[in-house]
């Protein structure tokens, strides 16, 4: 080779070298940790840019790279490391866990601690879990995954329904005692999507909810979104499919057993008339019922760089109810943007906002005859099944042979209209500047509103609801409310000695607008104009007190907290929180809660810090006062109502007084300890918190009926701080990391939650009752509030048998004229005769205990998950069978083929058509413990070799079904029941939703779903 040739080709090679490090080339590899398993998510950036990638499911990257780049790999939980390129093609780079990061970070008022930092009581419920399997929002998720939460919908599988949360109990009687959720700072929001949030946090003692002051009392949830990550564009969609279905119905009896029921009422009543039955057999159940479905689509991206991170996502939801004519329909969405300004200035913005429309079917009726006479599931069970469901002219039939007449249940499915339209928006943004090292200044401002629109309107097709000469009913009505927050805080962290020192302290204002406007009328113009033809109404109805209103609230607090870490061992948390609101009375408008606790980081002692054993225990005890101003504006104030009078023989509008002035009506104050342990084992393979509390709650906000009629008030029930509550329990939450492997894992967590509630202190010590029967039943004080005894005891007689003929067995009693067949009950009294001094306390609706145990493995790219739920000791007064039992409607093949007869007197069930008529007694109280199957799912993760060759990150496909099996002696068609009566509780009523618990009666059926899931990253 000649000199030229040489030179030609070094000068070829130098060229390709430039040209090599001028355009750099792609490098790949894989990030693993020390035990060989691939961890998705690390964050992988050129040093000095914004140039940078994350892992894939399978820890795999390709990234651009030129000779000289400095890769730095990083992710919370793991040692950060660094590897120059040299020219290297490909890397492997093994991650040592970080054990000081690995401690998880939780998120607390104003603020975010190491969890092993913190003294209160939280529990944190990972994103993953509330993804697990569909669900409307985030709440219903909660259910058995936090200890010391109970989460429960207000009407079973009601597209749409409400959802009840309660953290260690009811604290208070007349005031709510939902928790405040907070979400990215902003106090007082709705839940969002569980797609869109990060982190979940549940402050539950005094140490931790007291920096909310007279808000905390329930317990908050605070709750972190997804923010976006430096780094490439990366885009998530995730959508599920759901069939849906009863996953129970009543055993009601065919036109001919209910023809043949009917007669041998006949026969027992003394009726000589046989029943006449007609020529059809409709099965109610199946022309209310179909199979339903629920669609979730969710599309997000995220990215950013150093300076700037932005996350954007849209959800569309949209189930068809199990019941015909129900559905949801629901849009949201979800901005958050975080900017770093300068070193030392952060902006961000958080906006959401969703609409919503539900097109509901009449459930959990409350007797009135504006809904057809019943809900449409109650009606299903009294319509005679021999009707058919059209007369001869092609009008619906209405049940009118056997009790009273009412609509029939597909008629009132289908021809009802009961829309409800949801505006719901809000928008936060906040400014951070560091001052100097260690103080940090934040400020947020932040604006959120609801617009709501309800139409019902019952058709003249509808004969008794809205037909004889009603000619249609309508109702519109509107709600509106808007909040404004604005909060600005100071954080300072200095290390002192051996210690790190945190100090917080800032200022809240929030002002909060609520109004509404109802109308209601009747004889319409025509049918054609739904509930907008309201506005040609013959006839307009007066509204009640509390359909028109318009409210103003303000809360300005000042707040602050102390941490001291002392030696990474002793901890100290001290917080206090002064609060003023307007809805209180001017002498009692502001109030202080403090509160204070200490931890003990034992596993951190010298005599324990080697054990191989104890890996982690840390002892916490916390006390402190928290307040809840959950009642309306204006209770404190003297107050007018306008009414009808007459004046020269003239209608005339006037005023009248309605309550006197309370100027010393304050808050309730709820007085917490709690004692915790937080137990780890075998290098955290075991880990166990413990929680032992107890609440006294004071100056409860009560009805006082002492007010003389003569005064003339219109209203004798003037609130006062008249009572007292108290809640003590225990929860634990174990976590074991059973298996794990390379290919294969296997972790379980199981969650316990006990609590007790006692009445201590009622007005004059005076017993308060509630009903929690529909109206029509004719009943009242159906459960009991008693000083000594649980919150909401069911009331009523107590069984005793059936009466064989003869004389009444010693201590018990019948309604007069008893014949062998009648239920017989105990002489409670000892008077003799049957009479409501008989009734007492028959039943406790409280459980004894609620638990969770969700069980995931992973096996190479499959994944299972088994969760149960379960609850254990509650009782349910089932009004269903109340009604079925009556003999005015269908009934049950239990009750039919094994109620007293002559030829069956070893029965405990009375006669059919006995003399009892709806009785409230302890033969329809039943045990309502459950445990079921919540969720089972299984999921494969595509590899990332194929998905490499589409240009896809991660692809994960999975079946799942929900309350797949459920375990109960219960009869009904569900242990979880939240029916409240002729008085309502699903709407606000707070006195039924604190007191009227497990009452059956009506309500829209639980579920059973098979779902499909796919979730696709690109």
């Amino acid at each position: 080779m000649n000199l030229k040739t040489k030179l030609a080709l070094m000068l070829m090679m130098i060229f390709n070298i430039s040209l090599f490090a001028q355009d750099g080339y792609q490098v790949s590899g894989t990030v693993t940790d020390e035990n060989n398993t691939p961890i998705p998510g690390i964050n992988v950036i050129i040093a000095k840019t914004t140039t940078g990638t994350a892992t894939d499911f399978d820890g795999g990257f390709q990234l651009e790279v030129k000779p000289g780049d400095v890769l730095q790999f990083s992710y919370i939980g793991y040692v950060s490391q660094s590897v120059k390129i040299t020219g290297q093609k490909t890397i492997s780079v093994v991650m040592a866990e970080d054990t000081s990061q690995l401690d998880e970070v939780v998120v607390v008022g104003y603020g975010a601690r190491k969890k092993s930092d913190v003294t209160g009581s939280v529990s944190s419920v990972k994103s993953e879990e509330l993804t697990a399997f569909p669900v409307l929002d985030a709440s219903q998720a909660l259910q058995g995954r936090a200890a010391g939460v109970d989460v429960q919908t207000n009407n079973g599988g009601e597209p749409g329904a409400p959802i009840s949360i309660k953290i260690r109990g009811n604290t208070s009687i007349n005031a709510s005692s939902n928790p405040l959720i907070v979400v990215d700072g902003f106090v007082g929001a709705n839940m969002p999507q569980a797609g869109d949030i990060e982190s979940m946090q549940v402050l539950k003692d005094a140490s931790a909810t007291a920096i909310y002051g007279s808000q905390g009392a329930n317990g908050v949830i605070m709750i972190t979104t997804k923010k976006g990550k430096s780094g490439r564009l990366t885009v998530e969609l995730n959508s599920t499919y759901s069939v849906q279905n009863t996953s129970n119905r009543l055993d009601l009896l065919n036109a001919d057993d209910f023809a043949d029921y009917q007669n041998q009422i006949r026969v027992n009543q003394g009726n000589s008339n046989a029943y006449v039955q007609d020529a059809y057999d409709t099965d109610w159940q199946d022309m209310i019922y179909r199979t339903g479905g629920t669609a979730n689509h969710q599309l997000s991206f995220s990215g950013g760089t150093d300076k700037a991170q932005f996350y954007a996502s849209g959800t569309y939801y949209n189930q068809d109810g199990i019941l015909v004519n129900s559905g949801y329909e629901r849009v949201t969405f979800l901005t958050n943007v975080d900017a770093q300004v300068t070193d030392k200035l952060k902006l961000g913005v958080n906006l959401t906002g969703g609409l919503s429309q539900k097109s509901g079917v009449t459930t959990q009726s409350n007797g009135s005859v504006t809904v057809g006479g019943d809900d449409v599931v109650t009606l299903a069970m009294r319509f005679a099944p021999d009707k058919g469901v059209y007369n001869s002219d092609g009008s619906f039939s209405t049940n009118d042979k056997i009790g009273d007449e009412v609509d029939n249940p597909y008629a009132v499915a289908t021809q009802r209209d009961d829309d409800t339209e949801i505006e719901n928006f809000r928008a936060n943004i906040f400014a951070e500047y560091q001052i100097i090292d260690g103080l940090t200044f934040k400020t947020t401002f932040g604006l959120s509103s609801r617009n709501q629109f309800r139409g019902i309107y019952m058709p003249r097709t509808l004969t008794v609801t809205a037909g004889n000469g009603l000619d249609g009913r309508a109702i519109i009505d509107q709600t509106k409310m808007r909040s404004v927050l604005s909060e600005s805080y100071l954080t300072y962290n200095k290390e002192i000695g051996k210690g790190t020192l945190t100090l917080l302290g800032g200022f809240s204002y929030q002002n909060t607008q609520n109004n509404a406007t109802y109308n209601e009328g009747t004889g319409t113009l025509s049918d054609s104009f739904s509930y907008y033809g309201l506005y040609s109404a013959r006839n307009l109805i007066q509204p009640t007190v509390g359909d028109i209103y318009e409210n103003e609230r303000e809360i300005q607090s000042v707040f602050g907290r102390i941490n001291y870490d002392l030696n990474d061992k002793y901890l100290f948390t001290a917080t206090v929180r002064r609060d003023g609101a307007s809805n209180f009375a001017k002498n009692e408008k502001y109030a202080t809660f403090p509160s204070g606790a200490i931890g003990w980081k034992v596993s951190n002692e010298n005599f324990l810090k080697d054990s191989n054993t104890i890996s982690n225990l840390k002892l916490r005890a916390s006390y402190g006062a928290t307040g809840n101003p959950s009642i309306a504006p204006y209770q404190s104030l003297a107050l007018s109502e306008i009414i009808y009078a007459s004046s020269g023989g003239s209608t005339v509008s006037a005023i009248t007084p309605f309550q006197p002035a309370n100027p010393d009506l304050k808050w309730e104050t709820s007085i917490q300890s709690n004692f915790g342990l937080d137990l780890g084992l075998l290098n955290n393979r075991i880990t166990l918190s413990l929680d032992y509390y107890n609440i006294d709650t004071k100056d409860l906000i009560m009805a006082d009926s002492g007010m003389p009629q003569y005064l003339g008030f219109g209203n004798d029930q003037i609130l006062k701080n008249v009572g007292e509550i108290n809640n003590t329990g225990v929860e634990v939450f174990l976590t074991t990391r059973n298996i794990v492997k390379d290919d294969f894992s296997w972790t379980s967590d199981f969650v316990f939650s006990k609590n007790k509630n006692t009445v201590t202190k009622l007005n004059k010590g005076l017993d308060i009752f509630g009903n929690g029967a529909p109206s029509y039943f004719s009943v009242n004080n159906t459960y009991i509030l008693r000083e000594g005894e649980e919150v909401g005891l069911f009331w009523g007689y107590e069984y005793a048998g059936v009466y064989q003929g003869g004389a009444l067995p010693d201590g018990t009693v019948a309604v007069p004229g008893a014949v062998a067949g009648d239920p017989l009950f105990v002489d409670y009294d000892e008077s003799g005769d049957f009479s409501t001094g008989d009734r007492k306390v028959i039943g406790n609706p409280n459980p004894d205990f609620t638990w969770g145990f969700t069980n995931n493995f992973t096996f190479k790219n499959w994944d299972l998950n088994i969760f149960f739920q379960g609850s254990q000791g509650g009782e349910i007064f089932n009004m269903t069978k109340v009604q079925l039992n009556n003999g005015d409607s269908n009934t049950t093949y239990d009750y039919y083929n094994n109620a007293w007869s002559s030829t069956n007197t070893g029965s405990n069930q009375p006669r059919v058509g006995n003399n009892s008529s709806r009785e409230m007694s302890s033969r329809f109280v039943e045990d309502g413990s459950y445990i079921r199957l919540k969720n089972l799912a299984l999921g494969y993760n595509l590899p990332a070799k194929v998905l490499d060759n589409i240009g896809i990150e991660r692809l994960r496909l999975s079946v799942s079904g929900q309350n797949l099996l459920t375990f109960t002696d219960y009869s009904g068609l569900d242990p979880e029941v939240s029916y409240f009566g002729a008085q309502g509780g699903a709407n606000g009523n707070n006195l039924a939703s604190n007191t009227t618990r497990g009452f059956d009666f009506g309500s829209y059926p639980t579920v059973r779903s098979f779902t499909f899931g796919l979730n696709l990253t690109f």
